[in-house]
């Protein structure tokens, strides 16, 4: 295969992936970070960076919001919410921070491939996405030609991006608004 005939099957699979996401799991999720008065992100690797890239939409929208393990981050308190995007569910870095929040009086949402995993247990609500684990065994996982942990990340990407059009939708928002928040010392 070329460059474009991977892409094209990349897209598919992508394609794929969207009637598997609960609408239900989803809108509980857009709920939580509506209610909050702080959202956390937290996540490692590529599912971290996925997981930034939401925290600076949040903010975008004005929504007071966090990735974990900066230097600027605030301190969470009762009644906040972390999101934690995990394949696995099982990243040995994130179950303290999910612990921690949990004992801080914190709401916990799991972005996640896997439900039944330590930080699913763990979680408040859940949004399952589908994708297959980063160290997946051939042949009994979702199909993918992706190395590791692609597609998830992938959807988890597209799957915040969609959820802050949810956002504008019902704060009735819209780009120019929201491009009002947008860095302007680069």
């Amino acid at each position: 295969m070329n460059t474009t005939q991977y892409l094209e099957t990349i897209i598919q699979e992508l394609h794929g992936t969207v009637h598997s996401i609960s609408e239900d799991e989803a809108n509980h999720l857009v709920e939580a970070i509506l209610a909050a008065k702080k959202v956390f992100v937290a996540g490692a690797g590529r599912s971290g960076f996925m997981g930034k890239s939401f925290v600076m939409r949040m903010m975008h929208m004005g929504i007071d919001a966090y990735a974990v393990g900066e230097t600027v981050t605030a301190n969470l308190e009762e009644n906040d919410l972390l999101i934690v995007g995990t394949g696995s569910g099982e990243t040995k870095t994130l179950i303290p921070i999910v612990e921690k929040a949990k004992s801080l009086g914190g709401t916990v949402a799991a972005v996640t491939l896997s439900p039944d995993s330590t930080i699913g247990k763990l979680a408040d609500l859940k949004v399952i996405l589908p994708g297959a684990p980063k160290d997946r065994e051939e042949g009994n996982q979702y199909e993918t030609i992706q190395p590791m942990g692609s597609l998830f990340e992938q959807t988890s990407l597209l799957f915040y991006d969609a959820v802050i059009l949810r956002f504008m939708e019902k704060r009735e928002l819209n780009t120019k608004q929201m491009y009002g928040k947008h860095a302007n010392l680069e």
